[in-house]
């Protein structure tokens, strides 16, 4: 049985609403707006106002919005991302109407004052020191900037801490009038809830906000293979090396899934056994997948000692090329699958989980659709299916590295073409 409709608001804002039998009740509004939409003279905006709007609305303090959702048993929260800015509230069943009123009032009617920005910039520029930090995390911006080549994608969403330090209160108003309005908003619920009942909040709540001209983007050109060597002090260096992939919605993309999981996702994928069980020239090392509406990547990410990581790259270039070239091993497959569906059934046994996956998968390919829809395409995938896409993206002309740390003799000399792929 499908629980999930997707109706329109007279005004013409798609809602989604995901019914389950569950005692929480999680309502979304996505924005189609992101760091990939900015400016480089406003980069950061999207997410500098995602903060901004919890300060206070013209009918509550941020303390009465706190006191308001967690006296409903419940939480509210935002995130950005390249292509979206998404607030949410999630409480019981029983007090969702609660969830409803915040979640439309710091969307629609947010103070965003000149005090309440100065407030929050200091925040946000702690949150950016703190990711600069955090290398594990750093490493994913430089990757994409590695990978997007001064392409849109390849601005990270918290933005840089000098940009951010100089946006203004009317910088994010004029932002939030050119973007928080239909065409570019999104309303999505989950659990306890009714598609009509959701309907009607967001066509009482967002229908008389207006229209605005729908956000258009480039898309991006790929642009080969690069090495990049971004210094850093210590003696710890961290890797993140893929491919240009598919976007969102390429009919390839749960094959890509199976050959990722293939390659790093668990202790027994092909680049842990590899590269730390049996080498141990790293820490830690797994592969990810970055899906946009028109681009997306395949990457490795990867610590080491500095003495480590040249052989690192290459055993792990190794491996992906082994695995391209020879195909996969017996019972391989139906492994990488099993892990795959077990990761995302228990996933799904959240609300919370089940509204950011609506979310993405409708703001990235306009598709409404169960979970149970993922697991039915990961059955259908052959090892024919996983090798084509394995021949497709493992390509040495495809190949972008990005390193972070010292400016060694052997990392300084390092290109792609030294590299067999």
């Amino acid at each position: 049985m499908n629980n999930i409709s997707l109706k329109h608001t007279d005004a013409g804002i798609p809602v989604v609403t995901e019914n389950i039998r569950t005692m929480s009740a999680g309502f979304m509004v996505a924005v189609g707006t992101g760091s990939r939409d900015e400016k480089k003279e406003t980069g950061g905006i999207s997410h500098l106002l995602e903060h901004v709007v919890f300060r206070g609305t013209k009918k509550r303090t941020s303390l009465q919005i706190s006191k308001e959702m967690e006296g409903a048993g419940g939480e509210m929260n935002a995130f950005t991302s390249k292509e979206m800015t998404a607030f949410y509230g999630i409480t019981l069943k029983d007090t969702a109407d609660v969830a409803k009123e915040l979640v439309a009032d710091i969307c629609t009617e947010p103070l965003i004052s000149e005090n309440d920005v100065e407030l929050e910039k200091k925040i946000v520029l702690q949150e950016i020191s703190m990711w600069e930090n955090d290398p594990d995390s750093y490493i994913h911006k430089l990757f994409a900037e590695t990978l997007w080549d001064g392409h849109e994608l390849s601005q990270n969403e918290a933005g840089e801490a000098d940009i951010v330090s100089s946006l203004r209160a009317s910088d994010l108003r004029a932002y939030f009038e050119e973007r928080y309005k239909h065409p570019n908003i999104a309303v999505i619920a989950c659990g306890g809830v009714d598609g009509n009942d959701v309907k009607k909040w967001a066509q009482d709540a967002f229908d008389p906000i207006g229209t605005v001209k729908k956000i258009s983007r480039k898309r991006p050109v790929m642009t080969g293979s690069a090495y990049r060597l971004f210094p850093r002090k210590g003696d710890h260096t961290y890797t993140g090396m893929g491919f240009h992939a598919y976007p969102a919605d390429h009919p390839d993309r749960a094959a890509l899934k199976l050959l990722t999981a293939v390659l790093g996702a668990g202790m027994s994928s092909r680049l842990f056994q590899r590269v730390r069980e049996e080498k141990a020239l790293v820490y830690s090392i797994f592969t990810t997948i970055d899906q946009n509406s028109d681009a997306g990547s395949m990457a490795a990410f990867m610590s080491s000692t500095e003495d480590n990581a040249s052989a690192a790259i290459m055993t792990a270039a190794a491996a992906m090329k082994e695995l391209r070239d020879e195909g996969l091993g017996k019972g391989e497959l139906d492994m990488a699958r099993n892990l795959l569906k077990g990761a995302t059934v228990r996933k799904m046994e959240s609300t919370d989980s089940r509204l950011y996956r609506m979310t993405k998968t409708f703001m990235l390919t306009g598709k409404a659709e169960p979970f149970t829809n993922d697991l039915d395409a990961l059955d259908r995938i052959t090892e024919e299916d996983v090798m084509k896409v394995a021949e497709d993206v493992i390509n040495a002309k495809k190949l972008n590295i990005a390193v972070y740390g010292k400016r060694t003799k052997e990392l300084s000399k390092m290109t792609t073409d030294q590299i067999d792929l």
